[in-house]
């Protein structure tokens, strides 16, 4: 059995008052003996940072990798996806609130080693670990240690996160990751304090070191939420940060919130505002810009930003149509096409498939 509560976390220092200070995120807590930090999984003991959830998941799953959302990462591949429990957000309107908002760790029935895991997506031919369900900020050093793991047997490793951490944890902990996808909520820090509890400027931050600072190829998701971040006027200036800031080629997906949680009282976002969103973000200039959690083909399908071509047609998570050239150009016009493609498509399809897995004695 792994021993959970004797892992040691790192990103910590001692104040002056006693206090441990948590220096993996920028809600900085401030911890007395046996006290546990806002994400409920990082602990005090004995004067030592303890990780309660190393080795510990709420669940494995393979799924196709759109649904990360990733469409620009080895597309109809299958990544084998597992989270743990606890958050360091606090949004009113989770969407896997069940997990992420668990203060029971009887809730982490899956036990597995870093090893165990890369073993199991070896076995099922996933191309990828996906870190997900919850955020993996919070279990970094779990993470970190299954990236190489996987990293050891030629497996991709993908982050999706709300990418709110410190620099130092943000740089050893992407130094681990291949993809990201970063849930950018919304545009104004107003939203961010009092829908989540946190701020806007270090997820900026996060976006900002992807792109100038590393190689992991990463893209953009926002849950548009009628009445809060929905509006025209926000939709336009977080295009232009993202053309401004990180480029034209840096995919962005426009998702479809549902009741849930402590926002069970707002509406479902319609077909309508997400196709409205989008069409804002290309007249802002994004030449990759899709709709999720609704069936449009036209958001689900990949174009050439130079030609028109559909290089990737999707429906849902389902290929239809794959006519990139191996080295990731538009058959027709020549133009390189951003991010890590294989000469073909994969054929996982839409499917998910629950698995267990199993420890090597």
């Amino acid at each position: 059995m792994i021993e959970n509560s004797a892992y040691l976390g790192r990103y910590w220092h001692m104040l002056d008052d006693g206090r441990m200070q948590c220096d993996l995120c920028p809600r900085d807590c401030k911890l007395h003996e046996r006290q546990r930090g806002a994400c409920f999984v990082r602990m005090r003991q004995n004067n030592q940072m303890i990780l309660t959830t190393y080795g510990r998941s709420s669940g494995f799953c393979i799924d196709p990798i759109e649904k990360k959302p990733l469409n620009h990462f080895y597309p109809g591949s299958s990544v084998l996806s597992f989270g743990t429990a606890g958050c360091n957000l606090a949004c009113k309107f989770c969407q896997n609130w069940d997990i992420s908002k668990s203060k029971d760790m009887d809730q982490l029935m899956d036990q597995a080693s870093p090893n165990a895991i890369a073993s199991a997506a070896e076995s099922y031919g996933c191309k990828s670990v996906a870190f997900t369900y919850n955020d993996p900020v919070i279990f970094a050093e779990y993470a970190m240690d299954v990236a190489d793991a996987c990293h050891a047997r030629g497996i991709k490793t993908v982050a999706v996160t709300a990418g709110y951490m410190h620099d130092q944890a943000r740089r050893d902990f992407y130094a681990k990751i291949d993809a990201a996808n970063v849930d950018l909520k919304a545009f104004t820090d107003d939203f961010y304090f009092k829908l989540t509890g946190s701020h806007l400027q270090p997820v900026l931050d996060t976006l900002r070191y992807l792109k100038h600072e590393t190689d992991v190829w990463f893209e953009i998701t926002t849950l548009l939420i009628p009445g809060q971040n929905d509006s025209n006027e926000e939709i336009t200036a977080m295009c232009q940060w993202i053309r401004n800031e990180l480029g034209v080629d840096v995919p962005l997906h426009f998702s479809a919130f549902h009741p849930d949680y402590k926002m069970a009282d707002i509406p479902a976002t319609p077909v309508t505002t997400l196709i409205r969103a989008r069409d804002i973000a290309i007249h802002e200039g994004l030449q990759f810009v899709y709709t999720g959690n609704v069936h449009n083909q036209a958001g689900d399908t990949t174009f050439c930003p130079n030609c028109n071509t559909p290089l990737i047609v999707r429906d849902w998570y389902q290929i239809n149509q794959y006519l990139l050239t191996k080295d990731g150009h538009c058959p027709d016009c020549g133009i390189t096409i951003a991010g890590r493609f294989d000469q073909h498509a994969g054929n996982f399809g839409r499917k998910r498939i629950p698995i267990a897995i199993m420890e090597h004695v």
